[in-house]
């Protein structure tokens, strides 16, 4: 029988076990999660005089986003194992293969419910989880660990078309830069370098203070003018946090921010335009996991096995795992230089995916 859009009944029954059974296992770890971060966190907490309700609402309520992010396609994998395979164990799929439903048919709701939970994952990804991270990583730095301890070394940037600038050394617990060198270029050609013992950097001026500083003009050929002052005070396209982009930075911001960080990044040079990258490509690739993983949960598990169930959940864990961890080795990729994070990224979904092809054209005989 029919209803409207010609969805049967068998598609609502199938897309509801789905979307019923994800989000309980859902819930049910995230509850897991939380409390195995509680204790392990609570000494933090305790130490740092964390107030309740910022452990509550600025944490653990901006963590579930995270979590349910983070876990989707690996559950959405055990989800279609869990209950795919108890159909088959009841003859359920025998049934509706014997009403004349075809397997190809059959996926319909299976692959609308996978690309129901994708499209969730994906606004989580570009426009939820960044705000909700801003929000988590400031209260980590606040009261679970502290990164404001450790100093950087060797820093040499582009800050805008044709200006550089070099730093021997940076203090995070004073925010001041030793050995601080400005360089402009036209072309090939230097014109200017300013050389500062130091550079204090001033929130209120959003610009640096340098001190014992050299200033040497190159604009009039090969002639070295040399000027010096004590204090000079500069404005520049260099700011302190562009000091400090890392993997929990990129985090926090929305695809258009992190877009213009990447640029940024790519033109000055920045090492650290991996993180951007990298976290870019798996906002991206992270939601296709969903339907690629379902087509291969139901290739494996519509058939009825001797073994029960058990079987096949123990072959879907542990390609859910492999894939994880694929996914992991490939951002190794990135930090290693050997691939860029666009192909890297990409691979365990391309492979994943011709792996489901096998699976679902051996599933359909």
């Amino acid at each position: 029988m029919r209803s409207l859009g010609g969805i049967t009944k068998i598609d609502w029954y199938i897309a509801k076990k789905f979307i019923m059974t994800f989000f309980l296992s859902m819930l049910l770890i995230i509850v897991i999660v939380i409390i195995f971060d509680l204790s392990e966190k609570i000494d933090y907490f305790v130490k740092n005089d964390a107030p309740l309700k910022a452990i509550v609402f600025d944490y653990y309520f901006n963590y579930i986003p995270y979590l349910v992010n983070m876990f989707a396609s690996l559950f959405v994998f055990i989800t279609v194992i869990f209950f795919t395979s108890r159909m088959a164990s009841n003859s359920e799929i025998i049934a509706i293969l014997s009403c004349g439903v075809s397997f190809h048919r059959m996926m319909v709701p299976y692959i609308a419910s996978a690309a129901l939970i994708a499209l969730l994952s994906m606004g989580l990804n570009l426009y939820v989880i960044p705000h909700s991270n801003a929000t988590r990583v400031e209260f980590e730095s606040k009261f679970i660990k502290t990164h404001n301890t450790y100093n950087l070394k060797d820093i040499h940037y582009q800050i805008s078309p044709g200006q550089f600038v070099y730093i021997e050394s940076f203090s995070r617990w004073n925010n001041t830069a030793y050995k601080f060198t400005i360089e402009d270029m036209e072309g090939h050609r230097l014109i200017r370098k300013v050389s500062a013992e130091s550079a204090a950097w001033d929130s209120t001026m959003d610009g640096w203070h340098l001190r014992k500083v050299f200033t040497r003009d190159y604009s009039a050929g090969l002639k070295d003018d040399v000027h010096y002052k004590d204090q000079v005070d500069t404005v520049i396209a260099l700011k302190l946090k562009d000091l400090f982009n890392n993997e929990k930075t990129v985090e926090t911001l929305a695809i258009g921010p992190l877009n213009d960080l990447i640029r940024t990044q790519k033109m000055r040079g920045d090492a650290n335009v991996m993180y951007a990258s990298i976290e870019k490509n798996r906002r991206m690739t992270m939601p296709f996991s969903a339907i690629i993983l379902t087509i291969i949960g139901v290739s494996l598990s519509a058939r009825k096995r001797r073994g029960g169930i058990g079987w096949n959940i123990g072959i879907g864990i542990a390609l859910a795992f492999s894939y994880i961890f694929f996914l992991r080795v490939s951002e190794m990729f990135v930090y290693t230089d050997t691939l860029p994070p666009g192909v890297a990224l990409w691979l365990p979904n391309l492979l994943y995916t011709i792996i489901a092809a096998f699976l679902y054209k051996r599933a359909c005989k």
